[in-house]
């Protein structure tokens, strides 16, 4: 199962993936989690400390690692065609919640006209896990789904929009989510966070409604989360949270639909 989660900057998009890949890991499934944000932080939502997350080299800024795959020995021509199995294998980080995590970097986006080598292995990256790899991959991405590219896109089980109930956060989500579709992606759908009470599960719902978005649930405002991530440490650890018994519930009603 192939997991991508998305949304403005802010509004628990990370929290999410993280929490995802923790339920599945606890399932007994083999789980990688992707952190494909620009400014990256899933290793600290995993387990690692600040420390431990800053000596991670992004794939897109591992110089050896790019030269290795794309370096033909002349300038300006670099191999489009390399494997990148091994990319897994060996760049992967093996995090405290017994999730694998690699982290992508900055990554272009395909209608850019970037051809640059790390682009080239990242895209590379992110076809062999979404189409090819057999465990549970959660990529948490950036605002958007364009520098995936159509042909991964549509390997991707699942995209969860994540949103509050702040006009800008659903303004943003609805374009995601309007692009995800156009992207061809399997299942789209609006995941309302951060949500205090009825009248902002309203407020998303009634916006979903207007917009033909499918909403899969809701997780509900948790400050035992916010006092963990003040602390430096993973929230998801807190077996009595009810913002994480939310996310996991998500978690099973994905693997059903995947399952039916």
């Amino acid at each position: 199962m192939k997991i991508a989660v998305s949304g403005k900057g802010g509004v628990g998009k990370t929290l999410l993936a993280g929490g995802l890949a923790f339920s599945f890991a606890n399932k007994g499934l083999k789980t990688i989690a992707i952190d494909a944000d620009p400014s990256p932080n899933l290793a600290l939502t995993l387990g690692l400390s600040a420390e431990e997350a800053r000596r991670i080299v992004p794939i897109s800024e591992n110089k050896e690692l790019i030269d290795s795959k794309t370096n033909t020995g002349n300038s300006g021509i670099f191999r489009l065609s390399f494997k990148v199995d091994d990319v897994v294998r060996d760049f992967s980080i093996r995090t405290p919640l017994g999730i694998d995590l690699i982290v992508m970097g900055t990554v272009t986006s395909m209608g850019s006209g970037c051809m640059c080598a790390a682009n080239a292995v990242i895209r590379a990256l992110l076809r062999h896990l979404v189409v090819e790899s057999n465990e549970v991959v959660i990529l948490d991405m950036e605002a958007g789904v364009e520098h995936m590219g159509r042909g991964t896109a549509r390997h991707v089980d699942a995209i969860l929009v994540v949103t509050d109930a702040s006009i800008k956060s659903l303004e943003t989500a609805n374009h995601i989510y309007k692009l995800a579709t156009k992207a061809g992606m399997k299942q789209v759908f609006l995941i309302g966070n951060k949500v205090e009470d009825e009248s902002q599960e309203k407020i998303i719902r009634d916006f979903a409604n207007g917009n033909g978005l499918d909403v899969l649930g809701f997780v509900p405002f948790d400050s035992t989360i916010a006092n963990a991530e003040i602390r430096g440490e993973t929230p998801l650890k807190n077996r009595s949270s009810k913002a994480l018994a939310a996310i996991e519930k998500l978690g099973e009603e994905l693997i059903a639909k995947n399952n039916s």
